[in-house]
């Protein structure tokens, strides 16, 4: 008969068998099956096209080993620094040139293949081009065979190269048309926008870019990750969190429902009277349909002429069910001053203004406090 335990330990037992546990953050079976079917494509194309440009004899491999460890970076882990274009065909290329001068100067085997993988770290790390499969490369260049040899200083180019940059080319292909952003951009820091000594508002308060720095270093450790990913990172930690403690609140129970308009075919002079008479900063614009085309503040009719069309920006949208602390971001970047609220049919049904947003979080800390202050009066009854 079985017991409670029993079916408990079982349970343990199957909580520890797990199909897919990714290890790297932010990897899924999604994200990894797609990486696999970019690999296919990407290795058979390379093959494909280097078989048809060099032909399909001895004289030399149309792939070589490498590209296969760099493929697994370019589909697998596209963000990794290790993965981007310049590490792929420059450090695959540099380092297969370490590896045929390794073996055109030094005799002894056992020697050659210590000396053109520690050669290829070095030459990587100097042009900012490390990349891990450069040491296998540098490596095929020493051990390849007789092939390689007769090829001399041309392995590098046919194929190494050859094949790396095939390769980068159908990945950039393949990732733009998954949705993914390749070459990797770390997301841009807040600047400051008014031209002032200040460091942008959203970087006064929390870490800063020495405290990353201290961390980085405490830890004695290289990451493959990027020091602007880690800023990204972290700030974006710091706003779930906020998120999360705050995260009843959302756009529609800040949001300004009365909002003030203007037309996209209306004068400048009649936008900014609008603006001054209800001392405001910020004008959604409506086109024909009604429909949110952009917005106008004062800054941009500071420099209109005299019968001149109306002049819009591209305007900061959030709908009515998002969190109210995801506007903090856009609205402390100290170049937008209102976000507007639209529906599904991008009608406009509401503004959240710097003003209603410091006013929530102030009311917000203040009942945190309050309900801190009950809690620890209670403790002492």
């Amino acid at each position: 008969m079985a017991t409670p335990h029993d079916g408990a330990h079982k349970s343990g037992i199957l909580s520890k068998i797990r199909l897919f546990t990714p290890i790297l953050a932010g990897a899924t079976l999604k994200e990894r099956l797609i990486g696999c079917f970019g690999a296919l494509l990407g290795i058979c194309v390379t093959g494909l096209v280097c078989g048809m440009a060099m032909g399909n004899g001895p004289h030399l491999p149309l792939i070589v080993a490498p590209i296969g460890a760099s493929a697994v970076l370019l589909f697998a882990v596209p963000a990794s620094p290790l993965a981007q274009p310049w590490p792929i065909v420059g450090g695959n290329t540099i380092s297969a040139f370490a590896g045929v001068a390794v073996a055109s100067l030094v005799s002894d085997p056992a020697l050659a293949i210590g000396l053109a993988v520690a050669l290829a770290i070095l030459v990587m790390s100097l042009t900012r081009s490390l990349h891990p499969p450069g040491g296998a490369a540098a490596l095929t260049a020493v051990i390849g065979g007789a092939a390689v040899t007769r090829a001399g200083f041309w392995f590098p180019i046919v194929p190494i190269a050859l094949n790396s940059l095939i390769l980068v080319l159908v990945g950039m292909a393949f990732h733009r048309l998954a949705g993914r952003q390749y070459p990797h951009r770390p997301a841009a820091l807040p600047v400051n926008t008014h031209g002032t000594a200040d460091p942008p508002a959203a970087l006064r308060a929390g870490f800063t870019a020495e405290d990353i720095d201290a961390a980085i270093a405490r830890l004695d450790e290289t990451l493959d990750v990027s020091r602007a990913d880690i800023d990204a990172l972290l700030r974006e930690v710091e706003q779930q969190a906020l998120a999360r403690r705050h995260g009843e609140l959302t756009v529609d129970d800040i949001m300004s429902r009365d909002v003030v308009t203007v037309r996209a075919d209306a004068t400048p002079e009649e936008a900014r009277r609008k603006l001054l008479d209800h001392d405001i900063r910020t004008l959604p614009v409506l086109d024909g349909d009604g429909r949110l085309a952009g917005t106008v503040g004062l800054r941009e009719l500071a420099t209109t002429e005299p019968g001149a069309t109306l002049p819009m920006t591209t305007a900061a949208t959030a709908r009515p069910s998002d969190p109210a602390t995801s506007l903090l971001p856009r609205l402390t970047d100290g170049s937008i001053h209102a976000v507007v609220v639209i529906d599904d049919t991008e009608h406009v049904i509401g503004i959240v203004s710097q003003t209603d947003l410091l006013a929530t979080l102030a009311r917000s800390l203040s009942h945190n406090a309050r309900t801190g202050l009950m809690a620890g009066n209670g403790q002492g009854i």
